[in-house]
């Protein structure tokens, strides 16, 4: 039997826009403890995407996250000396994760100027349901589905 879990942390919400979501993504951003760096390169994405779509920038963060939260993902399970790929439905929390890594993975390799024009035009492309981020759910979707004979060895 495993040990209990430890309890999950709260975290504070960000001064701008007093949300939890907004705060984790910060956090996740934030290289080396540096926060104030990373909520400059945060609230300046959001005025660039403001200035580009003239929409409620924090309306296109939360519809981006959406596009890119992934559904099903696969799992390796061996059964017998075989290795399979399970798919599985994918927790909140955990989609929650993945799509802040994959918005900020995918921003850090586009090849515009500053990290705040990368992050405001992959907010942007993942709220119209395109660029990296959107494609690697995609994939996740598809390698789920692909594998899906092997949904019964699900645990």
């Amino acid at each position: 039997m495993r040990r209990r879990r430890p309890p999950k942390r709260r975290i504070l919400p960000d001064p701008k826009y007093k949300d939890i979501v907004v705060a984790k993504f910060i956090n996740n951003l934030m290289m080396e403890g540096k926060k104030s760096v990373a909520e400059k390169i945060f609230y300046s994405a959001m005025d660039l995407v403001e200035q580009q779509l003239k929409k409620d920038p924090l309306e296109v963060f939360k519809k981006a996250m959406e596009n890119v939260a992934p559904i099903l993902e696969v799992k390796s399970r061996r059964v017998g000396g075989a290795t399979y790929q399970v798919p599985v439905e994918v927790r909140a929390d955990r989609r929650q994760a993945l799509a802040i890594r994959w918005l900020i993975q995918y921003s850090r390799a586009r090849n515009e100027r500053t990290m705040a024009g990368k992050l405001a035009n992959e907010f942007i492309a993942a709220y119209k349901g395109e660029g990296a981020s959107v494609k690697k759910r995609e994939d996740t979707h598809k390698m789920a589905e692909a594998n899906k004979a092997f949904a019964h060895f699900r645990w």
